[in-house]
């Protein structure tokens, strides 16, 4: 068979998703290692007074594509924005550019979606479930259409253990879900989620049911293929170790715990941690976008791009390596020294949460009242707990994937696409990734700068030792009563503290 660079080559593609986290690494990749594709079509919607090609040029322009600008400098020319609002009638799409995609395109890669789990039902039907249908009926007149792509989750049939890669029955008639939704109320609507999502534990993962099931029924007379990623997380490896963008996922709980704040988790110890990097699921959407291309199987191929059933890794090592990492290479300007405890019980996560989250929080709050400052750390714990609260769900449970369509796929590369395309999950070693993942969350996300890892590391220290000593003052009251009443005493103890801290 022709080699995956070879039959990307000449190719008009159209991406939705391209400004998301997923969706710029696809572009980046598929333009650096399928260098003679001929264009790709991205959606581009308007937003906070920035029209697509300006967006699309602020996009092209961060870190993540510093190695194509490097070996390819001219790659800007194959990317074509497009406007288009997918919660609109017909993706919002001038004729002129309808006509343009229906003419040229080749492959579609639907990578689009609201990945927010506490989003309305509403909302989360209308751009996962409306626009994917509406997309399917715009590719169905696309005039050389080789391959539909889409992308799911490996959590959208979560109310099973046992996930095979075959698409479900859906939980509700999608087309019977929209027309209710037209003459619904939003109260109404509120009201009813909770019954309609049943044993699922949010919009999110319902929707992306739903949307699955349209694209088997309306989208029958297509090549179409779907991808199924776990908790997506950083590179891996490409286009190098560790990049993220966003706090969305784990990520954002990463950074809580490296700055101090979060300290205790609601987890499974055991439960296993289907982290997948953000580049063994684009390498995996190529590959097969390549397999259905140029095999034309005859069912619609689901791939459940996993790491639990191959490479499992577990929340305690999540922790674990969290805490390890960033005391290694600590955040800048941390609360407290990174601590995270896990916690399965819930009475106990609740009183660890009372006593390292809420207390801390509002004595924070009454200093910076009564120096003059606003506060603000009550508000980010609030925040903290609401986003722990949507994932307690995800890391207290564990599922089994069947991965053999994913199998087949990696069987079926030539040795050069099994290294330029490399998504085997074996070869990952989870200490080293979460390495860089906490390194990529300081370099990335929070753009602080390597050279300012030493002050870090001193602040860290200080810390330590204001906690050692502060401990030593609750467990010794006699000392504590001598430091109250000595001034000898209480220099001497300053001289202790702020000496060992000076050390580095």
């Amino acid at each position: 068979m022709v080699s995956i660079p070879e039959y990307y080559e000449g190719k008009n593609v159209l991406l939705t998703g391209a400004t998301g986290f997923m969706g710029k690494v696809l572009l980046e990749k598929l333009l650096r290692s399928c260098p003679k594709v001929k264009a790709v079509y991205i959606l581009v919607r308007h937003k906070a007074g920035q029209m697509p090609q300006e967006r699309m040029e602020e996009m092209i322009s961060c870190k993540l594509f510093d190695r194509l600008r490097d070996e390819q400098p001219e790659f800007k020319e194959k990317i074509i924005a497009v406007p288009s609002e997918l919660t609109q009638s017909e993706l919002d799409l001038s004729e002129q550019d309808k006509e343009k995609l229906i003419d040229c395109i080749n492959i579609v890669f639907h990578c689009a979606a609201t990945v927010r789990f506490n989003e309305t039902l509403r909302d989360a039907v209308q751009l996962n479930v409306i626009a994917t249908q509406q997309l399917i009926i715009l590719a169905q007149r696309m005039k050389n259409l080789e391959v539909f792509m889409h992308v799911s989750t490996a959590y959208a049939y979560c109310n099973r253990k046992h996930i095979e890669e075959i698409i479900y029955p859906p939980p509700v008639d999608p087309k019977k879900l929209i027309g209710s939704l037209e003459w619904m109320d939003d109260g109404l609507v509120n009201d009813i989620t909770p019954k309609l999502i049943g044993d699922r534990p949010n919009t999110y993962t319902y929707t992306k049911a739903l949307a699955e099931y349209v694209v088997q029924q309306e989208g029958a007379k297509l090549n179409i293929a779907i991808i199924r990623p776990s908790i997506v997380g950083a590179s891996w490896k490409e286009p190098f170790p560790g990049w993220i963008d966003n706090f969305n996922g784990p990520s954002g709980l990463f950074i809580a715990a490296g700055k101090g704040i979060l300290r205790t988790i609601r987890a499974s110890n055991s439960a296993v941690a289907d982290l997948v990097p953000v580049d063994v699921v684009v390498n995996t959407t190529l590959a097969a976008a390549w397999y259905s291309g140029v095999n034309r199987p005859r069912n619609i191929m689901v791939y459940n791009c996993t790491t639990g059933g191959t490479n499992p890794f577990h929340w305690g090592e999540v922790v674990y390596y969290l805490n390890l990492n960033f005391k290694m290479n600590p955040l800048e300007q941390a609360l407290r020294r990174p601590n995270v405890n896990m916690h399965s019980n819930f009475l106990l996560h609740q009183y660890w949460t009372a006593v390292s989250h809420i207390l801390p929080a509002v004595l924070r709050d009454v200093v910076l009242r009564l120096t003059g400052q606003k506060p603000w750390m009550m508000k980010t714990i609030t925040r903290l707990h609401k986003a722990m609260m949507l994932i307690e769900y995800f890391t207290s449970n564990s599922w089994i994937w069947n991965t053999e369509n994913v199998n087949m796929l990696m069987n079926q590369l030539s040795p050069e696409d099994k290294k330029v395309f490399n998504f085997d999950v074996r070869q990952l070693h989870w200490a080293e990734y979460m390495e860089n993942y906490c390194m990529g969350t300081k370099k990335y996300v929070l753009n602080e700068e390597m050279s300012g890892l030493p002050a870090a590391r001193k602040h860290l220290k200080k810390l330590r030792n204001i906690r050692y000593g502060f401990n030593t003052v609750l467990v010794d009251p006699d000392l504590a009563y001598l430091i109250a009443r000595s001034q000898m005493a209480r220099n001497i103890w300053y001289f202790v503290v702020t000496s060992s801290t000076m050390r580095y």
